[in-house]
């Protein structure tokens, strides 16, 4: 019974160090009072060797009473000082207090440490959790640390030291609310990121902000996961490790962990059948929704960057979704509204993509009316042959697009280029002439505006008319324009102000009512006068209709109609372009304005019928093939860059550019001309009405002097929107041309 009287005496001394000595001792007793082992000799030296070991163990309290001097610290390994003070109450509390003793751990010191200057070594957890630090030494941590990386994480960066806690404790740093903020430490510490290269230093800012970091921080739902569930616990390992779960191949697995209905959608789809397969070039999940940046998939953020995300694989597809009104409208950034911008996954799906061979597909022949009709609920089968990613350059296969893209590139060419030149050989005979005779042109431009006689050429409703056409015209061009030219910061910041596509396309619409209200006023004026003046088509002397009468009317001077005198004085001024002959007088209406008055016509006709055909697609589907909305949109964008590029240049050369107009012939304002203006430029109409009597007829006594200004500051305003649109125009296209 000595032996069991040595292991009572040793379990009172109250040091918690001799508790396994003693229980040691007492376990050799009964051993050996059951006959397992001989006393006698051997339990005598058994006792001495443990009487004498228990009096070297250090007691915790011996290590108290110099690390529990709150201002105790030592020189740490980079010269600064570092505090070693340890809250006994602080580690009585952790996990380990009351079950092991300070010398446990720090196994390697000793009583005279301080004499001998010797610094405690790291603590091996591994003596106690074996199957953990078996896990961390095959870790990026682990193995980075076997590396000579001493700032990669240890049991204690992560866990604590002497504060260590359960993980089921809330207030454990590993506790799964507090686990995203301790792995920040190092993950979002500049300084480390920058010296290790660790790839993704945001990362845990990204969590944060995601629906996993709001749901787990902010909402306290501890079913979110949080690092450790996609990266592990002790065995966390770079991405291209193999059996690492967030390995491109073992993606869809972690996430499936959550997420197990979509992992099996998944699998079956296109995507998932590439990646059990070992292909990388399936996507997974943090392909599509990011690693830690993942949001609502409702968020129209999320649906804005999921267009580029599919064009990261599909770029040729994503190009020339890029020609579409969805695809441009999400590239401008403002798809606040999902029903009113179709997204890659509209159509295709979310995670069960297919192939359309596939029965199951979302584009199969059995089910894409049924897609199309999610967004277009009176979609015909019709609709289905649009093409949302047809390349108009394909002429094999998309031949009807690719005529058209070609006829409207060589109509835009070609007007360019023929109106381009004759606005330039005009443009240098003007400042020849100003130079050879700068007195003279001055005072005949003076007189033109300055005169004592005027007369009516523009009626009051032409100048109403005219003011429409003005007014829709600007207003289609800003809104449409930033669709075309979606690409250059400038359309992204105009819709922006507007208040985004949605908005954007209600004043589109709006633009193209008062295009054809304005267009059908005309038609009904053409329609009225020839009513009222339908007696002077017939002979006075014979009652009857006469011919020679419609033909003056339909091809007369006072017609727009163009005719072979049109032709004749468009040679004779390029002549005088050249000096090689005087320069021709015209008649109430010139060769260029008559081009313009029918440039409307042609206009309203084509981008009229055009934008019709993709503002009710369904209606135009259900007796024509969906394809016409591809072609629709060609020549509506193609026709529309014709309008304002040469609105903009020869237009407003030939009214406002001009030497002798500059800075802008008010006359659509006033709609009267001055005397000397007709003997300069119209000479031939101004003999006519002379000789006709008729003159007097046209004169005029009106209050123009009183609100000239007032007008005149339209026309700035008008004037000056068309240049800058003008200027951003070519910079959309140069930029494009650049790259």
């Amino acid at each position: 019974m000595t032996l069991v009287g040595c292991a009572v005496t040793a379990t009172t001394a109250a040091s918690s160090g001799l508790r396994r000595i003693a229980i040691t001792l007492l376990w050799l007793s009964l051993l050996g009072s059951a006959g397992f082992l001989p006393l006698h000799s051997q339990d005598a030296a058994g006792d001495d060797a443990a009487v004498e070991e228990a009096a070297d163990v250090i007691a915790s309290s011996e290590c108290l009473d110099c690390h529990g001097d709150a201002d105790l610290t030592m020189t740490g390994p980079d010269g600064q000082e570092v505090s070693i003070f340890v809250d006994a109450g602080t580690a009585d509390a952790s996990v380990h207090g009351g079950l092991l003793d300070c010398v446990d751990c720090h196994a390697d010191l000793t009583r005279d440490h301080p004499d001998d200057e010797v610094r405690a070594r790291s603590v091996d957890c591994g003596q106690c959790h074996e199957s953990a630090a078996e896990e961390y030494a095959g870790s990026i941590h682990g193995v980075s640390q076997q590396m000579g990386a001493s700032a990669a994480a240890r049991c204690a960066d992560c866990h604590g030291h002497h504060d260590i806690l359960p993980v089921s404790d809330s207030q454990s740093p590993v506790f799964k609310l507090n686990l995203p903020l301790t792995c920040a430490k190092c993950h979002s510490n500049t300084n480390l990121t920058e010296e290790y290269q660790i790839q993704n230093s945001t990362a845990a800012a990204h969590y944060l902000d995601s629906i996993h970091g709001q749901a787990l921080l902010k909402l306290g739902l501890i079913v979110a996961p949080s690092c450790n569930d996609c990266h592990g616990v002790h065995d966390i390992k770079r991405s291209v490790d193999r059996d690492s779960p967030i390995n491109h191949l073992n993606v869809a697995k972690t996430c499936g962990k959550c997420h197990v209905k979509v992992e099996e959608v998944y699998d079956r789809s296109v995507h998932g059948k590439l990646t059990l397969e070992g292909d990388k070039r399936g996507p997974v999940c943090t392909d599509c929704h990011s690693a830690h940046e993942i949001e609502p998939p409702v968020n129209g953020h999320f649906k804005a960057a999921s267009d580029r995300r599919c064009g990261q694989c599909h770029e040729d597809r994503l190009t020339h979704y890029r020609d579409t009104y969805h695809g441009k409208a999400m590239a401008l950034g403002q798809p606040n509204v999902a029903s009113e911008v179709a997204a890659c996954y509209d159509c295709h799906g979310h995670h069960d993509v297919l192939p359309p061979s596939d029965p199951a597909s979302r584009l199969s022949s059995e089910n894409i009316l049924a897609t199309c009709a999610r967004c277009h609920p009176d979609a015909t089968v019709g609709f289905t042959q649009y093409q949302p990613h047809a390349n108009p350059l394909d002429r094999e296969h998309y031949p009807e697009l690719h005529l058209t893209f070609v006829l409207m590139t060589g109509l835009l060419i070609g007007v360019f280029t023929f109106f381009g030149a004759h606005t330039l050989l005009w443009l240098a005979r003007a400042i020849y002439l100003y130079l050879h005779d700068s007195k003279t042109f001055r005072e005949a431009k003076i007189n033109t505006q300055q005169d004592d006689e005027w007369f009516t050429r523009f009626q009051p409703f032409d100048r109403f008319l005219h003011f429409l056409v003005v007014t829709s015209f600007l207003l289609l061009v800003i809104t449409g324009m930033p669709l075309k030219f979606y690409y250059t910061e400038w359309a992204r910041t105009l819709f922006s102000v507007m208040g985004g596509p949605v908005v954007a396309r209600t004043l589109h619409h709006f633009g193209a009512l008062i295009t054809f209200l304005y267009f059908g006023l005309h038609l009904a004026a053409l329609v009225r006068n020839t009513w009222v003046n339908r007696r002077e088509m017939r002979d006075p002397a014979t009652g009857r209709v006469s011919f020679q009468r419609i033909k003056t009317a339909m091809f007369g001077p006072d017609s727009m109609v163009p005719t072979m005198q049109d032709l004749r004085d468009f040679v004779a001024h390029n002549k005088w372009f050249f000096g090689k002959g005087p320069k021709p007088q015209f008649d109430r209406w010139t060769y260029w304005e008559k081009f313009d008055y029918f440039a409307v016509f042609w206009g309203v006709f084509a981008i009229g019928l055009s934008g019709l055909v993709m503002w009710f697609p369904e209606f135009f589907s259900r007796f024509l093939p969906g394809w016409v909305i591809n072609i629709a949109l060609i020549v509506h964008s193609d026709e529309a860059l014709l309008a304002a590029g040469f609105i903009f240049t020869i237009h407003f050369f030939n009214t406002h550019f001009r030497l002798e107009k500059f800075p802008m012939d008010t006359v659509i304002f006033s709609g009267r001309v001055s005397k000397s203006e007709m003997l300069h430029e119209r000479r031939r109409w101004y003999d006519r009405l002379v000789a006709t009597g008729r003159l007097d007829a046209h004169r005029v006594r009106d209050e123009w002097e009183r609100w000239k200004n007032i007008a005149r500051s339209f026309g700035y305003m008008f004037f000056g929107i068309g240049v800058i649109l003008l200027v951003l125009i070519v910079y959309a296209m140069a930029s494009r041309l650049s790259h």
